[in-house]
């Protein structure tokens, strides 16, 4: 098992992915804002299948690599560095459009359309597998037991609080754009905090060692 400590790390970075502005959040958004909150939560169970899609693949992937090519935990930390840098700055550059100015949409899809859509929005969405290639080596020890299962762990672990906090979102996702709206300094407090926390991220993974 993965020591708590090292989990805590997991679950802030897991967190701040999940309320980072990306195709899954502003898909799901949409349809609870333009199709009500059952379309939002079939599209939720889409998300959250392709969320277990890329933990499968990156799982056994993962498990092979590490165990044959150690430099590959540099390689992937470095990747993990840069890409929360990189996400870091996306979250305050100037011009970044309000998720939740969404554009009015009349037409109502059906549950399985919704299913696919948030599916395929997910599985081919990059920053899931960046963020799994990147930031499971991090934790993953083989001192703490099969590198297969700790990665099992992280994978169960980020789709509980993806799922836990889309859920939220779409339940809400009406009255945040009222909120919104109304109060727009809130936006920018929002941008900055998210950027401080990935920044410090950031520095945690670029001097972590593997252990």
């Amino acid at each position: 098992m993965i020591p708590f400590h090292e989990l805590f790390f997991f679950v802030l970075a897991a967190f701040v992915l999940v309320i980072s502005p990306g195709p899954n959040m502003i898909y799901l958004i949409s349809k609870s804002i333009t199709q009500g909150k059952k379309s939002g939560l079939i599209s939720l169970t889409g998300v959250a299948c392709g969320f277990l899609f890329h933990i499968i693949m990156v799982s056994f992937g993962l498990t092979a690599v590490l165990l044959a090519v150690p430099f590959a935990y540099t390689v992937l930390k470095t990747a993990g560095t840069l890409y929360l840098l990189y996400l870091a700055y996306q979250a305050v550059r100037p011009g970044r459009k309000n998720i939740f100015e969404v554009t009015e949409n009349q037409t109502y899809d059906s549950p399985k359309k919704l299913f696919m859509i948030g599916f395929l929005t997910n599985v081919l969405n990059p920053k899931v597998a960046v963020f799994y290639l990147s930031f499971f080596p991090q934790f993953i020890k083989p001192g703490y037991g099969s590198v297969l299962f700790q990665s099992f762990e992280l994978g169960i672990i980020q789709v509980l609080i993806s799922f836990s906090v889309n859920f939220l979102i779409v339940l809400t996702a009406a009255k945040a754009a009222v909120f919104f709206s109304q109060n727009p300094v809130w936006i920018k407090v929002q941008k900055w905090f998210m950027a401080g926390i990935l920044t410090f991220l950031a520095i945690k993974i670029a001097f972590s060692k593997a252990r």
